[in-house]
Formats: C-alpha cells, sequence, structure tokens
C-alpha cells in the first residue's frame, strides 16, 4: 500500500509544474492575441483615448509582463478567473453555469464509448476471423474515419427532423426532467462517443486476442472452465490496460469535442461559453474557459493513472 501511496504522489507533484505550465501558456497566448480587454469593455461606445489608457491603468494592463503574469497567478490560486468585458460579471460564476452541462455531455459519451467498445471488443476477439468479427472490424473503420460533427448532423436530420424521436438542440435540466433531459442529451452524446467508441474496439479487440492467445487461458478452458469465465475473471483485466491508455488521451477529444457538439445542439456548456466569447471579443471569459477545460483534462488523466494502478498489478510492482 506505501508503494501505491508513493506512485500516487509521484502522479500529483507531477501536476504541479504542468499546470503551471499550461496557465503560462494561455497566460502568453492571451496577451499576444488581438483581444482587447478595454475595447471589449467599451463595446459599442466610442471610448476616448483617455479612457482607453485609464481603463488599461486600472485593470494592470499596462504593468510588465512578468507582473501581470505574477499577479494573474495570484488570483488564480484564489479561484479569480477574471471579470467578464461585457457582462461585468465574474469569469468563474459563468464557468460555473456552464461547466456542469459540459461534464455531463462528456461522462455521458465517456460512459456509453466505454460499454459499446468492451461489448463490441471482445466479442471480435471471441469470435475472432469469423463474420461477427469481420462485421464490426469494418463498422470500427467506419466509425473512426468519421467526425462527430458529421455524425451529429446525420442524426439531427434523420432521427430529429425527419423522425421527430428527438430535439433537434436545447437543453433540460435533469432536476426539472429526468426524461426530457435524457431525450436532449442522448443524439450530442451519441455524436461525441461513436469515434471514441470505434477507436476502443480495436484496441479492446487487440488486446483481447493477445491475451486470448497465452498459455494461461488455453490452459484454463483445456481444464474446462467455461470461456466466458475465463474471459471475464482474466483475460478482461490484463487486456484493459492498453484501452486505459488510449482512453486517457481520448478524453481530450472528447472534452474537445463537446466544444463542437454543443454549438450544433445549442446546448449552453463551455463550447457556446467559448465560442460567444470569441465572437464577442471578451479576452477573460475565452482565457477563463480554456484553463478550466485544460485542467480538466489534466486531472481526468490522474483518474486515468489511478485506475492503471488498480487493473494492473505489475504496474504496481514496478
Amino acid at each position: 500500500m506505501t508503494a501505491v501511496v508513493r506512485i500516487l504522489l509521484r502522479r500529483v507533484a507531477l501536476l504541479v509544474p504542468l499546470l503551471l505550465g499550461i496557465v503560462l501558456f494561455v497566460f502568453l497566448v492571451m496577451r499576444f492575441s488581438d483581444a482587447d480587454p478595454a475595447s471589449a469593455f467599451f463595446q459599442g461606445a466610442n471610448p476616448t483615448p483617455r479612457q482607453l489608457h485609464d481603463f488599461r491603468e486600472r485593470n494592470g494592463l499596462l504593468d510588465p509582463l512578468p507582473v501581470r503574469y505574477v499577479h494573474f497567478v495570484r488570483d488564480l490560486l484564489r479561484g479569480d478567473l477574471g471579470t467578464s468585458a461585457l457582462t461585468r460579471a465574474p469569469v468563474a460564476d459563468q464557468v460555473t453555469t456552464a461547466l456542469p452541462l459540459t461534464l455531463q455531455l462528456t461522462f455521458l459519451g465517456l460512459g456509453i464509448a466505454v460499454v459499446l467498445a468492451l461489448a463490441a471488443g471482445v466479442t471480435a476477439a471471441v469470435y475472432r476471423d469469423r463474420p461477427p468479427d469481420q462485421v464490426i472490424r469494418v463498422v470500427s473503420l467506419v466509425g473512426v474515419a468519421a467526425p462527430g460533427f458529421w455524425l451529429a448532423l446525420l442524426m439531427i436530420q434523420y432521427l430529429a427532423v425527419d423522425r421527430g424521436w428527438f430535439p433537434t438542440g436545447g437543453y433540460v435540466n435533469p432536476a426539472d426532467s429526468l426524461t426530457g433531459w435524457l431525450r436532449t442529451m442522448a443524439l450530442p452524446a451519441f455524436a461525441l462517443s461513436l469515434p471514441v467508441a470505434a477507436q476502443l474496439t480495436r484496441i479492446v479487440r487487440t488486446s483481447v486476442v493477445e491475451e486470448l492467445d497465452k498459455d494461461f487461458v488455453r490452459t484454463a478452458i483445456g481444464s474446462g472452465l467455461p470461456p466466458r469465465v475465463v474471459v471475464g475473471r482474466n483475460v478482461l483485466r490484463n487486456a484493459l490496460v492498453n484501452p486505459l491508455t488510449v482512453l486517457g488521451l481520448r478524453v481530450g477529444y472528447l472534452l474537445g469535442g463537446a466544444v463542437v457538439i454543443e454549438t450544433i445542439f445549442s446546448l449552453p456548456g463551455m463550447g457556446k461559453l467559448m465560442i460567444d466569447a470569441v465572437r464577442n471579443g471578451d479576452p477573460a471569459v475565452v482565457q477563463g474557459a480554456v484553463l478550466t477545460t485544460a485542467t480538466g483534462f489534466v486531472v481526468v488523466n490522474l483518474v486515468i493513472d489511478i485506475l492503471y494502478l488498480l487493473v494492473n498489478p505489475r504496474l504496481r510492482a514496478a
């Protein structure tokens, strides 16, 4: 147990320089972009040069870049993501409002992807080189090549517009109606998850096939144990290591893809928040949303590292 705790502490310690690097990168990109908080603040008004100068001086925009970075990090440590130049509202409040929906969409899509990949990948491996395997391999290949936004448009056309089974967009809070929430989230979650499920299916199939070819599996099946028991107890757990590696990387795709999917389905999540902020020239909101998304990606990968330890005893021993 001590070794496990030591590994986890080492992973957490590595997050500190990584997060600082992310903060520095986002800070520099936003400072060297054309976005001007002063212009956004006076949008629609015709400010004089003196008013613009006073605003920049009052908000520290004229300070040297290192000083501004130190103040920026200090504010982040206090949970202050800045203030929107347009709405005058704290960015943290806007992120807190939009983030739950993006998390719902991301983890719902993640859950769908994992279930589909495990079911299809294990089936393909068990029926290797037979018709079920061949069909699953072709379908997964098509799924890998199909972009999520294209699947979203197809689903809207055929399942929402033509048949009316689902709404074309909008969002219902699960606290108001669980059924309504499922109907509004079903198409976005499937559109987001299917490319990931297709990629994971191929990796699960390969991993399970490798495990099935090992001597201990053939010995267990030859001794009379049912194949499904051997697959469930031994093969699947050992075969999950490689898919978990890819899953950690694909979470970034899910978070990034959620931005596009939310826009297509008019969902008021982080995607809509970022795109509206870019369109309206509100750099503080863009900066806060990007930092929140990047931090979420890092935290999820830490969770994936913990799952490595749970499913792979050899990694704990190493």
